[in-house]
C-alpha cells in the first residue's frame, strides 16, 4: 500500500491555502507572533530527553475511553495508569480551531495501529474544555483520548505553555476565535496555550523523546515519533 502524505506535506498546504485567501496584513500578524515566540526561546526549554515526566490525572472527553487503563465510567485519566501498561506518547495541541493541529490528530489517528502495535498508548492535551474535547473526538473520530488540562497547567509543568500576546488576542477575536469560551475563564491563565509538543514516556516515567515548534505550522510527522519506540 502506498504511504500517505506525510505530515508536514499537508500542514504545508494548508500554509500554502490560507496565504492564497487572507490579507498579507492579517498574514502578518501571525507571522510575527510566530516569530516573537520562537525568540523568548521556548524551545530550548522544553523538558528534555532523560527528564521525569510529571504525572497527570486529567478529565477524558466523554467520547473516549481507553481500553484496558481506566474503568469505562471514569472521567480522570491518571498517567501512572497508562504508564503500568507501556510507553505513552503525548501530545499538546492547542484546539479544535487550529487546523493545524487537527490534521496532527487525524495523522495519528491513522497511525494508531501502529501505535498499539508497539505496545504503547496515546493521548492528546489541551487546554480546551471538555466538551470542546467531545465535540473534536465527535468530529474527527479520534479513538484516543483528549484530555482537559485547564489553564494548560500541565503544559507548563513540561514547559511548553505561553501567554498569547495581546495582538494575537485581538486577531483570533477577529476571526471569531473565542479563546475564554472555548477554554473556559481561567482567570490569569485563560490566555495560556501549549506551543505543538510532542513527548513519548517511558514506563519508568522518563522521557525519551521531546519536540516542539514555536511555529505552529511546524509537527513531527507519526512515523518518525514511532521510529524511535
Amino acid at each position: 500500500m502506498p504511504h500517505s502524505t506525510d505530515l508536514q506535506t499537508k500542514l504545508d498546504n494548508i500554509t500554502t491555502q490560507t496565504r492564497a485567501l487572507v490579507q498579507p496584513s492579517r498574514l502578518a500578524i501571525t507571522d510575527e507572533a510566530v516569530q516573537e515566540l520562537f525568540s523568548t526561546g521556548i524551545e530550548d526549554r522544553i523538558l528534555p530527553i532523560g527528564a521525569t515526566a510529571p504525572t497527570f490525572d486529567l478529565p477524558n472527553a466523554a467520547a473516549t475511553t481507553l481500553a484496558n487503563a481506566t474503568a469505562a465510567n471514569t472521567r480522570l485519566v491518571h498517567s501512572t495508569d497508562l504508564l503500568a501498561i507501556g510507553p505513552l506518547i503525548v501530545l499538546f495541541f492547542r484546539g479544535r480551531w487550529c487546523p493545524y493541529c487537527m490534521t496532527q490528530l487525524e495523522a495519528w489517528q491513522a497511525a494508531f495501529h501502529q501505535v498499539r502495535e508497539k505496545g504503547a498508548l496515546l493521548v492528546a492535551i489541551s487546554p480546551q474544555l471538555p466538551r470542546q474535547n467531545d465535540f473534536t473526538v465527535q468530529h474527527h473520530n479520534l479513538t484516543f483520548p483528549l484530555l482537559s488540562d485547564a489553564g494548560a497547567i500541565l503544559a507548563n509543568a513540561f514547559r511548553v505553555a505561553y501567554t498569547v500576546p495581546e495582538p494575537m488576542q485581538q486577531h483570533y477575536r477577529s476571526i471569531m476565535i473565542n479563546i475564554p469560551f472555548i477554554n473556559g475563564d481561567q482567570g490569569p491563565n485563560t490566555w495560556r496555550l501549549p506551543i505543538p509538543a510532542t513527548f513519548i514516556i517511558a514506563s519508568s516515567g522518563k522521557i525519551t523523546f521531546a519536540e516542539a515548534h514555536a511555529d505552529h505550522r511546524v509537527r513531527p510527522d507519526p512515523k518518525d515519533v514511532l521510529a524511535t519506540l
